[in-house]
């Protein structure tokens, strides 16, 4: 299983399944990130948090331990 965080810089992915419960899950999903997105990762922090990402035409920063609960398929 490949999660959002493991996708390098400048890869596209596309969401295949969100883990997580209650206002995690929620947060993710209104940010627009829901099953069938595609994802485009632009830039790692050094530390690997915030990753920023374009979903649907916006960016966004992701926390690293959210972007763990998002299944993707590269």
């Amino acid at each position: 299983m490949k999660t959002l965080k493991d996708i390098k810089v400048g890869k596209t992915a596309v969401v295949r399944r969100l883990y997580g419960e209650g206002p995690v899950k929620r947060r993710i999903m209104d940010m627009g990130i829901t099953k069938g997105v595609e994802i485009y990762v632009r830039k790692v922090a050094p530390l690997g948090d915030p990753i920023e990402l374009t979903v649907r035409g916006y960016e966004l920063s992701l926390r690293k331990e959210d972007a763990e609960m998002i299944e993707v398929e590269p």
